[in-house]
């Protein structure tokens, strides 16, 4: 005989259930890399992780309480709690305006192309 919405038990074993995640933390000058996995309790912030993850230990200058954050290059608080898998990007700070140097390219441009029609 079927039983039709018959009572199935569930149960947890709370000491199998994941307390930590996995992520990774990546800082990059031009001619140096690092990409550092490490294991962290749920929770864990993305400032934490890269303060965990020693990865200043790896290059000089780097000050994580002014740098900019990001996860798979999209730009996040220092504060935002990570999830299993996430890549935490660590971002130096800019050392020219993007506006301006979008800028002088378009004037070199355009400086060769009047040359190049005055040949």
């Amino acid at each position: 005989m079927l039983w039709v919405g018959a009572l199935i038990k569930y149960t947890v074993d709370l000491m199998t259930e994941k307390t930590t995640i996995k992520v990774e933390v990546a800082y990059a000058l031009p001619h140096k890399q690092a990409l550092i996995e490490v294991e962290l309790p749920l929770g864990t912030t993305a400032l934490e992780a890269a303060q965990l993850s020693g990865i200043v230990n790896n290059f000089d200058g780097v000050d994580l309480d002014d740098a900019k954050f990001g996860i798979f290059g999209q730009v996040i608080s220092p504060t935002q709690v990570l999830r299993g898998g996430d890549r935490v990007e660590i971002y130096r700070p800019l050392t020219a305006d993007p506006k301006e140097v979008r800028k002088a390219r378009a004037e070199r441009a355009k400086e060769r192309r009047q040359q190049d029609t005055a040949d």
